[in-house]
């Protein structure tokens, strides 16, 4: 059988192009005999119109595709996937008024940490996977898969009739959560082209921006005056509307996947490692001493896990991130990127409101004003950059100058970490804020522009996983710094209070602020490191 000219990838002389590993060829064997499938990048139902599948098979960048999809269909794709990730995003923020009530409702305050903790680790581990299997069984099943499982998570919570069945709830509705923010990255590279991305990827921050404020003030009002079960059960009738605006959505959604097989051996081990590493980052300090043998034993473990994932990696017929995107620069930069940056952005929320409380003597209300300036400058950043993106053909300019801003405001909180006013604080953070937002949009973009259709859901996927495993380390460090520096008599449930104490704990927090610029300075070296491939448009493979 000839190979007609659109499906063959040869050039004039036989051989594959630079772009296409032999961990791909089983993926694209069919059409280099000439055998494409009707359905390959075909939206959901197009076997059934065969001009439309004809289009689709032509390629993922074909501008005959994009065509299918006008402006009007492409904004109700994204409301759907906004709505679902909004709902993922507010959850995160929504228990934490709510923690104290939920202890003394279901008398249990001693294991109340595992209600946050739970749900970090599930939406870690589950990060990686959901985009996998994205993948290899399209991004609107696996979407709808994750948000029906945080929907009936939420139902577990709020019908836990005891502390450690909500910890299962919360574990259940993680899973969920972690699946649906990688798709929805993949769903908004599927649907545009990596020169538009930039400005749609910046409309994610506005959602996550609202959450941030909202799910506080959400969270506290509903459990003052009503019950706390109600944070669990607002999901519900939420995730309904999420649910059905996004299966109608989606129908229309190009589909890139390809019949891989899911390697569950090389997923389990990368799990298990990720787990095992949150384990012991979230007792170290607090359940157990650093030097203690079931952290010790935890770490070794973790990182006997990581090294057979290694390996599994190398010897697996097809691994669970496929080695030819391991093997491209930009995405290992990348990753590195993420890992430092998001995750010490990730720090500073946690660390901020403490150091505000312990050092400035600042009350509840007054750090969330300072922590909303942080959060506002953070999503000022993130849409400033994406639109930068879309124009500058040098993009990595606009992060490294957002980095070193960002490092140089963190210089200034070292020197002196409790000679700072309300009004100050908030302008510093603002602008810092505004400094690190580059690195949200940027690094999802960069990355999705340089892997193939088929893979993005998996690259995705693995640069969250990295980014939220960077924050879980970064938190740890940034916690130990601080205890380390307290007295002997101070635990983590005592840094969690709003007594003032500050000369006690501003030299502690003048480490936690070197660290953080030292970090933000290991990611601004990784991203010098990234090469700047022009971002594709339509039309360009």
């Amino acid at each position: 059988m000839k190979a007609s000219p659109d499906s063959d990838t040869r050039d004039m002389n036989g051989n594959l192009p630079r772009d296409i590993s032999p961990d791909d060829a089983h993926s694209i064997a069919p059409r280099l005999a000439g055998e494409a499938s009707a359905n390959d990048h075909a939206p959901e139902g197009a076997a059934h119109r065969p001009g439309l599948s004809a289009a689709f098979a032509r390629g993922a960048q074909d501008t005959g595709v994009l065509r299918t999809l006008d402006h009007a269909a492409i904004r109700t794709i994204l409301v759907g996937i906004m709505l679902a990730m909004f709902l993922a995003a507010l959850e995160q923020t929504i228990v934490a008024p709510a923690l104290p009530a939920v202890g003394k409702s279901l008398a249990d305050l001693d294991d109340l940490s595992w209600v946050v903790t739970a749900y970090l680790l599930a939406a870690t581990a589950a990060t990686p996977l959901f985009g996998k299997l994205s993948d290899i069984h399209g991004r609107r099943a696996i979407m709808l898969l994750a948000i029906a499982i945080f929907i009936v998570g939420s139902i577990a919570c709020a019908m836990a009739p005891t502390l450690w069945v909500l910890v299962l709830g919360r574990a259940l509705q993680g899973l969920g959560g972690g699946g649906i923010l990688p798709i929805a990255q993949t769903i908004i590279a599927d649907l545009l082209s990596p020169r538009e991305r930039p400005l749609y990827q910046s409309y994610s921050a506005v959602m996550f921006m609202a959450a941030s404020i909202l799910g506080p003030v959400l969270g506290g009002f509903l459990t003052e005056y009503l019950h706390w079960s109600l944070i669990f059960w607002i999901n519900v009738p939420m995730g309904a509307v999420a649910l059905v605006m996004t299966d109608r959505a989606l129908r229309k959604l190009p589909r890139y996947e390809r019949p891989h097989r899911l390697d569950f051996l090389g997923a389990g081990l990368m799990v298990a490692a990720a787990l095992v590493l949150l384990l012991a980052l979230a007792w170290g300090g607090r359940r157990y001493a650093w030097d203690s043998p079931a952290i010790v034993g935890l770490i070794a473990a973790s990182g006997i896990l990581w090294v057979l994932f290694a390996l599994r990696l190398a010897r697996a017929p097809e691994p669970f991130i496929p080695t030819a995107v391991l093997r491209d620069r930009v995405v290992a930069a990348i990753v590195v990127t993420g890992f430092f940056a998001i995750g010490t952005i990730i720090g500073l929320t946690i660390m901020v409101p403490l150091y505000l409380g312990l050092v400035l003597g600042l009350k509840p209300g007054e750090s969330s004003l300072a922590l909303i300036a942080f959060v506002v400058g953070t999503t000022i950043g993130a849409m400033a950059a994406g639109r930068a993106m879309a124009r500058m053909p040098r993009y990595k300019r606009v992060p490294l100058i957002g980095l070193a801003i960002a490092i140089a405001l963190l210089a200034d909180l070292a020197v002196d970490p409790a000679d700072h006013s309300l009004a100050g604080i908030c302008a510093l953070l603002l602008v810092a804020g505004a400094g690190l937002g580059p690195m949200y949009p940027t690094t999802t973009i960069v990355i999705q522009n340089v892997v193939a259709p088929h893979h993005t859901g998996t690259a995705t996927g693995t640069l969250n996983f990295f980014r939220q495993l960077g924050g879980s380390i970064i938190v740890a460090a940034f916690g130990a710094i601080v205890l380390g520096g307290a007295s002997e008599s101070l635990t983590l449930d005592t840094l969690a209070g709003t007594s003032h104490a500050g000369g006690q704990f501003a030299a502690a927090f003048r480490w936690v602020f070197i660290a953080a610029a030292v970090f933000l300075s290991l990611a601004g070296l990784a991203m010098m490191a990234v090469e700047e491939r022009p971002l594709r448009g339509r039309g360009e493979g």
